[in-house]
C-alpha cells in the first residue's frame, strides 16, 4: 500500500501537498491544534527530499525541478486558500465589491503560494536527509515568510510563529530576538521530528532532541520569570491612565438614513457612559459609521458636547475626506468632547481587494476600476507621529495594521501606549476575528507596552506589556471594558538583525557539512 503510494506521482506531486497545506491552518486560531505541525513539516520537508531523489523514470522527467516547484507551490496553494478564505467573505458586504470575489479567493492564494513554491524549487536540489538540510529548508521557508511581509506592501498574515499565540511564557523572546527570528526558530523545532526516519545513530536523535527540549524549556523558564516580574512592575508604576474601551456590535451597513447613524451615536454614549469629572479616554472602533465620513456627521456634534466634559477625549476610526486634494482615507481621530479633531492618523496599511485593487493595471483592463472608486476607494497615508496627550504616547494602528511588526519596530522610543481600532465585521463568521486579535499579543509583547484593542464584532481587549490578556469583551459582545492602565515605556528589538544572523549561522552549518562530505 505504502510502496503503492509513493510510486504514485499524481498523488505526491498533487493531492498531498493540497492536504497538508490545508490542514497546517488547522494549527492556528480559532482551532489551536499546534501539535499538527510536528507533522505537516517533517512531511513537507521528506517529500521534497523524497521528490529530487526520487529515480528518474518516475519523478525526473526533465525538467525535474519543475516537480519540486509544483509540491511547493501546492502546499502554499492550500494553507492560503484555506487561510485567508475571510477575505473573499470581506467583499459581500457591497454589490460593487462581489466581482472581485473570484480574483480575491484565487489571486492572493495563487501569488502567495509562489514564495513556497520557489523555496522548493531553489533549495530542493540540495536537500538531503540529514540535520543540515533541516536548517536550510527551515531557514529558506522562514526567508520567504520574511519576504512576502516586505515585498508588494507585505502581508504576513499567519505567520508559523503565530500558531504559538496561546504559549505566552514561550512567546516572551519575541522582545529580546524579534519575530521573524522566531519564526525562524519555530519553523526549525516543527520540523525536526523528521530526524526520527533518518539513518542516524541513537546517539545523534538523542542528541538533537535533547537540545531541542533545552532550548523550548529555556525559554518557558525566561518567559515565567519575566511574566512573573511584570506583576510587581505594572503595581509600582505610577503614571495611569483612565480608558474605556467600547464595543458596540454594530451590523456592517452601507447605505444607512442620518437617523440610523443618530442612533448608532446614541448607543455609543450609552456605552461609553461618561462621568463629568472622570478623566477618561475613550476608544472607539474602526467602521462604525460606515459610509460616512467624518465631515458628513459633524452635524452630531451637539450629542458629543452635552455627553462628554472637558476630562474627556475619544479616539474613534472614520473615513475621512482631504478637502484640498480630494483624497479618501481611513482614519483614526483623537477630538476633544467639542468633537474637534485633535490628532488625524491615516492608515498606511491597506487591505488587498477590501480597500485597494490589487495588480490593478492588469486588473484594470477587465473594467475592475470602477470597483475602488467611491466609499470603496482609500488612499495610503504617510507615516504620522504618535498621539501625544498628556502623560500618553500612543502608537496608532488601524485594523489590519497589526500584522506588521515594523510598526513596533520603528515606532518611537517614548512610546507608552498602543491603541488598535478594527471593524471585524468584515470577517463575518469566519477564523478571520480571532487569528486578527492573536496578532495583538505579539504586538504587546514586542512592544514591551500595553496594547488596547477596540473592535467592532471582534476581540476588544487590553493586554499587558507581556502578552497577558487583562480585560476583553468576546466577539458579538455590546459593552465596555475599563481600566487604569500603567504608561509602560516601549523596550523592543527594533531590527531583524538577529534574524539574519540565524539565517547566516544555518547557511554556514549547511555549507560547511556539504564540504566535509564531499572531502569524505
Amino acid at each position: 500500500m505504502l510502496e503503492k503510494y509513493l510510486n504514485n506521482r499524481f498523488l505526491i506531486l498533487y493531492i498531498t501537498p493540497l492536504i497538508i497545506g490545508s490542514l497546517a491552518v488547522l494549527s492556528f486560531q480559532p482551532f489551536n491544534l499546534i501539535i499538527i505541525n510536528f507533522f505537516i513539516f517533517p512531511i513537507f520537508f521528506y517529500f521534497t527530499v523524497y521528490i529530487n531523489k526520487k529515480f528518474k523514470s518516475t519523478f525526473r522527467k526533465k525538467p525535474y525541478k519543475k516537480n519540486l516547484f509544483i509540491f511547493g507551490f501546492l502546499f502554499g496553494f492550500g494553507f492560503y486558500m484555506s487561510g485567508v478564505s475571510w477575505i473573499s467573505h470581506s467583499l459581500t458586504f457591497d454589490e460593487n465589491f462581489k466581482i472581485l470575489i473570484p480574483f480575491a479567493l484565487l489571486l492572493i492564494p495563487l501569488f502567495l503560494s509562489l514564495f513556497v513554491g520557489f523555496v522548493t524549487l531553489i533549495i530542493g536540489p540540495f536537500l538531503n536527509y540529514n540535520f543540515s538540510s533541516i536548517l536550510i529548508f527551515s531557514g529558506s521557508i522562514a526567508f520567504s515568510d520574511f519576504l512576502r511581509a516586505k515585498l508588494f506592501s507585505g502581508f504576513p498574515w499567519n505567520l508559523w510563529a503565530y500558531s504559538l499565540s496561546s504559549l505566552t511564557e514561550i512567546l516572551q523572546i519575541l522582545n529580546l530576538i524579534g519575530l521573524y527570528a522566531f519564526n525562524l526558530l519555530v519553523i526549525t523545532i516543527f520540523t525536526l521530528p523528521v530526524i526520527l526516519f533518518y539513518k542516524l545513530g541513537v546517539f545523534k536523535k538523542s542528541f538533537i532532541f535533547l537540545f531541542s527540549t533545552i532550548l523550548i524549556l529555556s525559554s518557558y523558564i525566561y518567559g515565567s520569570y519575566e511574566i512573573n516580574k511584570n506583576e510587581n512592575l505594572s503595581k509600582s508604576i505610577k503614571n495611569k491612565v483612565y480608558i474605556k474601551i467600547i464595543s458596540p456590535n454594530f451590523d456592517l451597513r452601507y447605505n444607512q438614513t442620518i437617523d440610523q447613524i443618530e442612533k448608532k451615536f446614541k448607543k455609543l454614549i450609552r456605552y461609553s457612559d461618561p462621568i463629568s469629572s472622570q478623566k477618561t479616554l475613550f476608544i472607539w472602533p474602526e467602521g462604525i459609521f460606515s459610509g460616512y465620513s467624518y465631515e458628513e456627521i459633524l452635524i452630531f456634534k451637539d450629542l458629543i458636547k452635552k455627553s462628554f466634559s472637558k476630562q474627556h477625549y475619544i479616539i474613534l476610526g472614520i473615513n475621512k475626506l482631504d478637502t484640498n486634494t480630494g483624497s479618501f482615507f481611513n482614519s483614526l481621530l483623537l477630538v476633544n468632547n467639542q468633537f474637534d479633531v485633535i490628532h488625524q492618523y491615516n492608515k498606511q496599511k491597506l487591505v488587498p481587494f477590501g480597500e485597494f485593487l490589487p495588480f490593478s493595471n492588469f486588473l484594470n483592463k477587465f473594467g475592475l476600476k470602477i470597483i475602488t472608486e467611491g466609499h470603496g476607494s482609500f488612499q495610503k497615508g504617510s507615516k504620522n507621529k504618535n498621539i501625544k496627550l498628556d502623560q500618553m504616547n500612543i502608537l496608532p494602528l488601524i485594523c489590519y495594521e497589526v500584522i506588521f511588526t515594523n510598526f513596533i519596530q520603528q515606532a518611537s522610543p517614548d512610546t507608552n501606549l498602543i491603541v488598535n481600532i478594527s471593524e471585524d465585521a468584515w470577517f463575518g463568521n469566519t477564523i478571520g476575528p480571532e487569528q486578527h486579535y492573536a496578532k495583538s499579543i505579539f504586538r504587546a509583547i514586542e512592544s514591551g507596552t500595553f496594547f488596547l484593542r477596540a473592535a467592532n464584532k471582534g476581540t476588544s481587549a487590553i493586554i499587558d506589556n507581556k502578552g497577558t490578556l487583562i480585560k476583553q469583551l468576546n466577539r458579538n459582545e455590546a459593552g465596555n471594558i475599563e481600566f487604569e492602565v500603567p504608561l509602560i515605556k516601549s523596550k523592543k528589538n527594533k531590527n531583524d538583525l538577529i534574524f539574519f544572523i540565524l539565517l547566516i549561522t544555518y547557511l554556514l552549518i549547511f555549507h560547511f557539512n556539504k564540504i566535509k562530505k564531499y572531502e569524505k
